[in-house]
């Protein structure tokens, strides 16, 4: 009886220094985790840039319109899944980014009616097999970044090939991967983005 309190105890001790060890390193563990949706090639020339759809505060599409006036792609793809009130994402967004004193000019908008960024990526290639591209600059929030990049290149794979990719992370309005969980809205972001990136092993 006395040594199986004794390894209750134990085992009980155990598991409260983890406890608090887990507690004591959880910044370290939840920016591990924030770290680990973010996949950022940085800039580079290719053809065109594409700004996926779904940053209502605009980060991702000044991203790709910076990525213009450096000199790294001449033109912009903007993805426009359906928005609010009639009126397509792209338009809006292009509108957003001229208010914003970039050329009109710069921005190519893509009506699409696509609801995931799988099927924003069927789009998304399309497009690009039809104006012959061969290299793009992916642009989306960073938290987004990994994730999206697998789900290009496995469409590209199921097509039997595609453009070169390079993906260029933009920051976002609540999300940064070393303090995500200090707000409420870096923390919703953080949980979906994970939800989506496990539950897409199973094909969900």
């Amino acid at each position: 009886m006395v040594a199986r309190r004794s390894a209750v105890f134990k085992s009980a001790l155990a598991l409260l220094t983890l406890g608090v060890v887990v507690f004591l390193a959880r910044d370290l563990w939840l920016a591990a985790l924030g770290k680990a949706l973010i996949h950022d090639d940085g800039a580079g020339k290719a053809e065109i840039a594409v700004v996926l759809g779904g940053d209502q505060w605009g980060h991702r599409l000044i991203k790709g319109a910076e990525l213009v006036r450096q000199g790294y792609v001449p033109l912009v793809l903007v993805s426009g899944p359906p928005g609010m009130y009639d009126i397509n994402e792209a338009d809006a967004a292009i509108q957003f980014a001229v208010r914003k004193g970039y050329p009109a000019e710069w921005f190519i908008p893509l009506r699409h009616t696509g609801l995931s960024t799988r099927e924003e990526a069927v789009a998304v290639l399309d497009a690009l097999k039809q104006r012959n591209i061969h290299s793009f600059l992916l642009v989306t929030s960073d938290y987004h970044t990994s994730r999206a990049r697998r789900i290009y290149l496995s469409a590209e794979r199921q097509r039997g090939g595609g453009p070169d990719l390079r993906v260029v992370a933009s920051p976002d309005h609540f999300f940064t991967a070393t303090a995500w969980w200090h707000n409420r809205e870096g923390q919703k972001i953080a949980f979906m983005e994970w939800t989506k990136t496990l539950t897409s092993v199973f094909g969900i």
